[in-house]
């Protein structure tokens, strides 16, 4: 990839901010131009560390000094809706961490609000891009034949909310956590959700254990599984006449052909060891996006749609607001 073209910016200097950086900054002829973040002092430490040119008190300021091509938000959840607004006001590519929003509402908003302003929107899903996940989608993809896609969850909003989280964020939980595992059921699923059907339905005074089954226009078949407020993996596996593969945890891979009792393990990628799992891969298809290439980024509206499963797995009979 030609990628001297592309200067990136950053909103925030937390821990999933310094991920990012060290992704992109592995990209060759990629600038880190600027960061902006809330705590100065986090900034100014971030930018000393990895040679990044400016520290700004504002996103205006972040623009007006950078120029950059790319702005990557990973401000709190909280926070999350509000600052990506402000990000879109200016002509930048904008990549957001998940998720989009608090609620499918909150998030069809900022894909309306993209539209808009006519700006470029992608959201984080990294492990869309863990090279177990890749490995599984590559064998699939020659494979004929339905799948049956089994994601088993663990949500706990206790202790959301014993780290910090704000009370408007522990209780759209599933919005904000179970997005990781939710989302592999259209990672994996072929063609849209025609169907969902809750069996164990979510008790907001009483979680407990939450399953639905899914269909899928293709005829593949999706099962969720979630453990709330106790012990659970987060795991997914996808079955098929030929072959059975496993993600457990997600980041390690599995398979099981017709006719073995063996179990093959994959092993994980030298960018998923040495960066956060799929930032790298991540980065590289971010940039191709910027660059107007064939990428699998996935967008707002894409988010969007993750989004409205989580809503009609958990909320069925009305919408959730």
């Amino acid at each position: 990839m030609n990628m001297s073209s592309i200067s990136v910016a950053f909103i925030g200097a937390g821990a999933m901010a310094r991920e990012h950086i060290r992704a992109f900054a592995d990209l060759p002829g990629v600038t880190l131009a600027g960061i902006h973040s809330r705590t100065r002092a986090a900034a100014e430490a971030l930018a000393a560390q990895h040679g990044i040119a400016h520290v700004c008190d504002s996103i205006a300021e972040l623009h007006a000094r950078t120029g950059a091509t790319l702005v990557i938000s990973t401000v709190s959840v909280a926070a999350h809706h509000a600052i990506t607004l402000e990000c879109l006001a200016y002509p930048w590519t904008v990549f957001i961490e998940k998720p989009p929003g608090l609620t499918p509402a909150e998030t069809a908003a900022l894909a309306a609000a993209a539209r808009g302003q006519g700006r470029a929107l992608y959201v984080g899903f990294n492990r869309r891009f863990l090279s177990s996940t890749q490995a599984a989608l590559a064998d699939l993809t020659a494979i004929t034949g339905r799948r049956y896609i089994h994601v088993q969850d663990q949500q706990n909003q206790a202790f959301a909310a014993q780290i910090g989280h704000p009370p408007a964020v522990v209780a759209n939980w599933m919005y904000v956590n179970s997005i990781h595992t939710i989302d592999y059921l259209r990672v994996f699923g072929r063609g849209r959700v025609t169907q969902v059907t809750p069996i164990f339905p979510f008790d907001p005074q009483s979680p407990g254990i939450v399953t639905a089954a899914l269909m899928f226009e293709s005829g593949d078949q999706g099962f969720y599984e979630a453990i709330w407020d106790g012990p659970g993996p987060w795991a997914v596996s996808i079955s098929t006449p030929a072959v059975r593969w496993e993600l457990r945890p997600l980041e390690e891979a599995a398979f099981q052909r017709q006719g073995e009792r063996a179990r093959h393990a994959v092993e994980v990628s030298p960018q998923d060891r040495a960066f956060k799992p799929g930032f790298r891969a991540q980065a590289e298809a971010v940039v191709r996006a910027v660059q107007g290439e064939s990428s699998v980024l996935p967008d707002i509206h894409d988010a969007l749609e993750t989004m409205r499963l989580i809503e009609r797995i958990y909320f069925p009979d009305s919408t959730h607001a």
